[in-house]
Order: structure tokens, then C-alpha cells, then sequence
């Protein structure tokens, strides 16, 4: 939510989702567990927000058209791609007839089937999972809460799964396991659907209740990337780079963490403002995330649908004890998605005094958000480029620093200054940007919950964080040598 929020389309996926931040795992009739997911006063935005795919694909596109600097091309399809040394070349269909297309850097983000991966000959690596799930959306009302709700070995479906979640406008996302050998052909006639489907409902006690088809279609688990998400002049991203399982909401999310990675890099790259050096980052700081993903989803995809005679001996097992031994009940937790923490990243600071602090984000992690005033957050005011969060009083922050951060400015880099200050009245939240300078600004924070939460003691700390917002330098004491060598490293990877 805060990668959208910095698109500008949070606000319509908040008023159009559905909040929740329980799940619920069944089995033999049996609640055997209970999910929490964590969410404090700090948090703008709720754990988990359900919303058809297609709705987001709209304000998503909205937001692309309504931006000068985006055009979108309908029916343009790629059907060859050739590398040069300092360019790609595509040839493009389109229904007026072919076209030929260069550009310095080309992103391939065509998805699953992704067509540049196969013109360029490129194979994931990982694994397949033979399981296949049916998702089956259908309307009907339901008196459930907004939670997630997994079924174990149901009577109708024995040693398989069932998950059944709410959607906006009325619909139900009922996702179920197939028996092995079933063909997706199979699967999704609609008997099949039907006979299923009211099985469902009836274990749950509303056999009673009519309901219709939206949509429908067959999934299997896979966890699989390239490794390497970049190959000559083209950039890999999304599903066009890793299939991941979509089980603890990995799917989307994971090509938004890709692109708010990348685009920064790729934006600075193409000013000449950095060297290619910076995409390789780009790919080793991502992949590095797709293979923990793998790691934590496929404990999760495993336990959902067992791929191995052993795997499914340990599984049944959990399962029998859940219903009475209370340890084994924390194995049902399904991982949820996370922002990576990229900690031994090229891009961190090697000067600075991260390891002297005893609290806050460390290097290489995500911001963490803070509450200033009852409808104002903390990131509601970054992004966009560098940020420098300076913790003092605005006239403490050092002349040298300022001068530098104007330098860097000139040369064209994005930044950004935020003084957080615990001076002044009751009144948090921002204060002032001056007129002569609007790349800076002051947040009051009278109750120092920004200082808390960031591990500072004392007046005249500093951090800077990456635009896809992680910390890359922090520092009990900054002056402009120091934040030099921290934007330097950060847009080279090397340590000046």
C-alpha cells in the first residue's frame, strides 16, 4: 500500500477494499488456528486490503494516462527483440501494421508467458508444485466477516484444501485443491463447479443460499525466478522474472516491490546521473528477494498441497495433533508478504554509524512509518528521491550539510531534506517548507514518537533513505563529507 500510495492511487484502493487481519484455519470441524497479522497506531494503511485484480489494473492505468510522461500502447505486441551493446531493438505488430522500436533499455514485463524471456532463450530456475487449485469467484451473500478462512481436509475434499475469502460487491473467492490427475478442462466445467462449489457451502451452513459464477479459472504453485533479472540491455520484472505462489499475498505485490526498485535506478541511469553498475544491483538486490520468498513460500505452498508422500506424512500429522497439542498449531501461519530487507546491499553506507545505534530501521530496511497527528503519517511526506530525515530543529541543521544537499540537487539528483522536531507546540505534522527552498521541510513531533521509533537519543541524528524507500545511511552525527560518501555509494555501489 505505501508503493501505491506513492502513485497516488491508495486512496481508491482504500475506499473501494476490504480491510481485514484474520485468518482462520480449519480442521475436522475444528477452528485449530487463529492468525493476527500485526497493525499499531503507526500504520496508515490496514495488514491486508481485498480487491479484485482487475481494479487495481484500472486506477493503475488511470493513473498511466493521466501522467504526460506515460504512453500507452493497446494492441502493440513484441515479436522480436534484438541486443546491441548500447541499445535493444523491437520489432512491434500492431493492427495498422509492424514497427521498429529502439530504445537504450528495455523492461520486460509481459508476464508469466512472458515472450521477451523466450525470444531471449532465458529459463527460470526453482520449482513446480504438481497441485492445482481452482479459483472460482462467485456472488452471493454471505453473513462472514472480512477474514480468511482455510479448510483442511474437508469432507468433500479430503486431503486437499479449500480457502475461501470476501471480495468487494458481493463476491466470494472460493479456492479449492484438485484431486490429482484432474485436468483444468475437467475442473472447470460446470458441473464440476457447481457440484463443488455447493459442497463448499453446505460444509459452512449455507447450502441454502443462491449464488452465481463471475469468474473462474485453474492455478498451480510455482517458485521459480531467473537468475539473473538482467541480460544485455533488457531488465527483467514481475512475472516476466519469477513465478512465485500467490498463497500470503505474494503475487502483485512483488512486482510492485520490482518496480519501485527499479525504476529509480533505471531513471538515473538513462539522466547519466549513474552507471549501469546500478541495474546489476537491481538485479542481485532482487533476486535475492525472490529466492527468500521461495524459501518462506514454499514452506507455505508444501503445507497447502504436499508435494511428496513424506511431506504429506508430516502435514497429516500437524494436523491430527493441532486438534489437541497447541504447539504445532503455529505451522498453519502462512507468511505473508514483507518488504525485503536488502541489509548487506552494495548500496549501503560503509562510513556511517548504523551499527552504533541500539534501535530504529537498520541498513537496507524499509522506513517505519509514524503517526505525527491523528490523518498524518510520517511517509505521507517522502518519497519521490532521496529523502534526509534530519532530527533536530531546522536552524541546528548544518550549514555544510544544506550546501551539499543543494550541490547535489543542482547536479539533478532527487532530494529532499525533512527536519522532524520535537520544538514548538501540540500541533504535529508538517509545519513549513520554505518558499525559496521547497525541498525542504519540517515535521513537528512534539511527542517524539518519530525519535522512539528511529532509535534517537539525541538532537542532530540523520538518515537517508533510497526513493523505493530503504535505509541506506544513518548516522548519531552528519556533515557534509559524510552525506557525500553516503549518495555517492548509494548511486554507484561503490564507497568513495
Amino acid at each position: 500500500m505505501e508503493i501505491l500510495q506513492q502513485v497516488g492511487v491508495s486512496h481508491r484502493v482504500t475506499q473501494n477494499g476490504l480491510p481485514w487481519r484474520f485468518g482462520n484455519s480449519f480442521y475436522r470441524g475444528e477452528r485449530v488456528f487463529r492468525m493476527e497479522a500485526p497493525h499499531d497506531d503507526n500504520d496508515r494503511f490496514g495488514p491486508m486490503i481485498n480487491l479484485q485484480q482487475q481494479f487495481l489494473e484500472q486506477y493503475l492505468v488511470e493513473a498511466c494516462e493521466a501522467n504526460p510522461l506515460i504512453d500507452l500502447r493497446w494492441g502493440n505486441r513484441v515479436t522480436a527483440v534484438v541486443q546491441h551493446t548500447d541499445h535493444a531493438q523491437l520489432q512491434v505488430d500492431t493492427p495498422e501494421g509492424p514497427y521498429t522500436l529502439s530504445t537504450e533499455w528495455l523492461v520486460a514485463s509481459d508476464g508469466a508467458r512472458s515472450g521477451i524471456r523466450s525470444m531471449l532463450d532465458l529459463k527460470l530456475e526453482g520449482a513446480s508444485y504438481e497441485g492445482r487449485f481452482v479459483i472460482a469467484d462467485i456472488r452471493i451473500d454471505l453473513p462472514l466477516p472480512t477474514e480468511r478462512l482455510a479448510f483442511f481436509d474437508p469432507e468433500w475434499n479430503r486431503g486437499n484444501t479449500v480457502l475461501l475469502h470476501r471480495e468487494p460487491l458481493g463476491i466470494w473467492r472460493v479456492d479449492y485443491q484438485l484431486p490429482e490427475g484432474e485436468t483444468p478442462e475437467q475442473a472447470l466445467s460446470p458441473e464440476s463447479l457447481k457440484t463443488r462449489i455447493n459442497a463448499q457451502l453446505a460444509m459452512i451452513g449455507h447450502a441454502d443460499k443462491p449464488w452465481e459464477m463471475d469468474w473462474s479459472s485453474v492455478y498451480s504453485a510455482r517458485t521459480l525466478t531467473l537468475p539473473d533479472y538482467l541480460v544485455g540491455r533488457t531488465l527483467f520484472m514481475g512475472d516476466a522474472a519469477h513465478l512465485l505462489p500467490i498463497f500470503g499475498v505474494r503475487g502483485a505485490n512483488t512486482g510492485f516491490q520490482d518496480a519501485q526498485a527499479l525504476a529509480w535506478r533505471l531513471g538515473l541511469v538513462c539522466r547519466g546521473q549513474a552507471s549501469s553498475a546500478l541495474l546489476a544491483n537491481y538485479s542481485a538486490e532482487r533476486v535475492g528477494a525472490a529466492w527468500e520468498i521461495i524459501e518462506e513460500a514454499g514452506k507455505s505452498t508444501r503445507f497447502m498441497t504436499p508435494p511428496t508422500r513424506g511431506f504429506r506424512l508430516l502435514r497429516d500429522a500437524v494436523l491430527s495433533l493441532s486438534l489437541t497439542e497447541a504447539f504445532v498449531r503455529p505451522l498453519y501461519h502462512w507468511r505473508t508478504s514483507r518488504p525485503h530487507e536488502y541489509s548487506h546491499s552494495s548500496l549501503n553506507c560503509r562510513l556511517d554509524d548504523n551499527a552504533q545505534f541500539a534501535a530504529g530501521p537498520a541498513h537496507g530496511a524499509p522506513p517505519l512509518n509514524v503517526r505525527l497527528a491523528p490523518d498524518q503519517f510520517l511517509l505521507d511526506h517522502l518519497g519521490g528521491g532521496f529523502d534526509l530525515l534530519w532530527f533536530g530543529a531546522v536552524d541546528t541543521l548544518p550549514a555544510d550539510v544544506l550546501a551539499s544537499a543543494a550541490q547535489w540537487r543542482a547536479k539533478g539528483l532527487p532530494l529532499k531534506i525533512t527536519c522532524i522536531t520535537q520544538e514548538g507546540d501540540t500541533d504535529a505534522g508538517l509545519q513549513a517548507s520554505p518558499a525559496d527552498a521547497p525541498w525542504q521541510q519540517v515535521l513537528s513531533d512534539p511527542q517524539g514518537r518519530a525519535y522512539s521509533r528511529y532509535g534517537v537519543t539525541a538532537p542532530g541524528a540523520a538518515y537517508l533513505l533510497r526513493p523505493d524507500q530503504h535505509i541506506c545511511a544513518r548516522w548519531l552525527r552528519l556533515d557534509a563529507q559524510r552525506l557525500d560518501a553516503a549518495l555517492v555509494q548509494a548511486t554507484s555501489g561503490e564507497a568513495p
